[in-house]
């Protein structure tokens, strides 16, 4: 595994499955839908269950879309996702961002959702997206940061949840606060035609509190990041159940409210 390569801190349990496959290209990507041509060749970085890949595929109807991701079981996933949906334009491999098998200039859009905070080195990442996008291509990033993720009513245990996150997260290699370092790292990439934008998700009806409080409890106790927390000596497992308390808590409260920031970038190869 190469050296820029960090232990990725989420996992392919369940309650994160159950985050990924809700994410659209509309609610995901809408910062470089306008950017798309229908024949594009776009490269999907980390493209998990292919939610996303599917739909930037349905936007490229001339054009084709390749999702890669480092987990053979996930990618399985993604083309049985783009196979569902009766997408011919698609194809999916095994890979990672940090030695990408595809010649130079094999795309006209590099994209990467949620991927960049969970590598030890962003801007080796950046510079190889920018290998296999044509000149005068797109490589589109965006990350959340947990950093500015902002909550009511308050609540010890979401803050307890949130520090002790930041902690797992690094001590994995990732940067958890990925969101606002977007355009530094690509300035340190060789970009120099970046348009940098910010966008968020909010959850504030009674179904997205129980959907975002219950995949959180789950994944506080039950993912891989609870088994980093553990086995790297954050948090105990009863430290991890009473955060989980805290969140379903958090979550039945009818004035519950939860914004997740993201920095997002288009930068011009």
């Amino acid at each position: 595994m190469p050296s820029e390569s960090a232990v990725y801190t989420h996992g392919h349990h369940e309650s994160v499955l159950r985050s990924h496959t809700w994410r659209t290209a509309a609610n995901s990507a809408a910062y470089l839908l306008g950017e798309l041509t229908p024949g594009a060749l776009v490269l999907d970085i980390g493209c998990g269950p292919g939610t996303i890949t599917a739909d930037l595929a349905a936007l490229v109807p001339e054009g084709r879309v390749t999702g890669v991701d480092r987990e053979p079981g996930i990618v399985e996933r993604a083309r049985a996702e783009a196979a569902g949906r009766g997408l011919a334009n698609t194809e999916f491999a095994v890979a990672d961002v940090n030695g990408l098998d595809f010649p130079d200039d094999s795309f006209d859009v590099v994209h990467a959702h949620q991927v960049l905070q969970h590598l030890g080195d962003p801007v080796h990442a950046l510079r190889e997206m920018r290998r296999v996008c044509r000149p005068g291509g797109l490589v589109a990033v965006r990350d959340s940061d947990y950093g500015g993720f902002t909550w009511f009513p308050e609540s010890p245990a979401l803050e307890t949840w949130n520090r002790l996150y930041h902690r797992v997260a690094r001590a994995s290699g990732g940067e958890p606060d990925a969101g606002r370092r977007l355009l530094s790292w690509a300035r340190s990439a060789g970009f120099t035609d970046i348009t940098a934008t910010g966008s968020a998700w909010c959850y504030a009806t009674e179904d997205e509190r129980a959907w975002w409080s219950g995949l959180w409890a789950d994944r506080t106790t039950a993912s891989g990041y609870a088994d980093l927390a553990v086995d790297g000596g954050h948090a105990t497992a009863e430290q991890l159940a009473e955060i989980a308390a805290g969140w379903r808590e958090w979550g039945g409260d009818p004035d519950a409210w939860f914004l997740v920031p993201h920095g997002e970038l288009l930068c011009r190869a």
